[in-house]
């Protein structure tokens, strides 16, 4: 389980003043619960990904993953943790250009280790099954649509096993088709993985297959309900 404990985060706005946008923010997702984070812009949905990803410090509060507190480690742990434990999925893929497809998705394991064993590489190429690209496997990114270039991070993402999936804006840079289908894969391997899947997401589209949608305002979140297609609080 995946838990929040009144994560504050703040940053300077002039001189003697500082701006709070997490503030004392509380969340849990058990293994397995898919939920999106709403909110307009700028109110500090992917600096809570940043805080949950462990690719920023908070003022105060921590991270607990299965009860193991995230901030109590230092930088070193802290690489080790983000590489084992979390997958990241963004808005733009970030694939590596001069890599084909089958190497990008490797990338997370040559961070740790020198080479990649058999078993890794067999869940490689399940994983491009599932997705639909693994006859794409020595294609670069450049040679790519979009939407096969977001399955390659999905994959990667998904290659270590980790506990937590962490989508920014996953479907922002594609079509309606194409964000549908990937949308359909995201849930489809967060049941099959039992991972927790936080989407931070402006698709109301995107976020009402979720098993829950929080809004993020004033550095507080609050948990919607959907109601004949229609959202309000709870």
């Amino acid at each position: 389980m995946l838990e929040v404990k009144s994560l504050t985060k703040s940053f300077s706005s002039g001189a003697d003043s500082r701006r709070t946008i997490l503030d004392e923010l509380n969340l849990k997702v058990e293994a397995g619960e898919r939920i999106a984070i709403v909110g307009p812009s700028g109110s500090g949905k992917t600096t809570l990904l940043n805080m949950l990803g462990a690719l920023d410090r908070p003022d105060h509060g921590d991270v607990l993953l299965d009860g193991d507190s995230v901030f109590s480690k230092d930088d070193r742990q802290l690489a080790h943790f983000r590489n084992q434990s979390i997958g990241f999925v963004f808005q733009m893929h970030h694939l590596l250009p001069q890599l084909n497809l089958f190497e990008n998705i490797l990338l997370p394991v040559l961070a740790q280790q020198a080479e990649v064993d058999s078993s890794t590489r067999g869940r490689a190429l399940e994983l491009t099954r599932k997705l639909g690209i693994d006859h794409l496997l020595k294609q670069k990114p450049g040679q790519l649509s979009g939407g096969e270039c977001q399955r390659t991070a999905v994959a990667r993402a998904l290659i270590n096993q980790p506990k937590i999936v962490l989508a920014d804006e996953p479907t922002g840079a594609l079509d309606q088709a194409s964000s549908n289908q990937l949308a359909d894969l995201l849930l489809q391997l967060n049941q099959e993985e039992q991972t927790c899947l936080i989407v931070v997401t402006h698709s109301m589209e995107l976020a009402s297959k979720m098993d829950k949608i929080y809004r993020l305002e004033n550095g507080k979140l609050k948990q919607l309900q959907t109601l004949s297609n229609n959202l309000k609080l709870s």
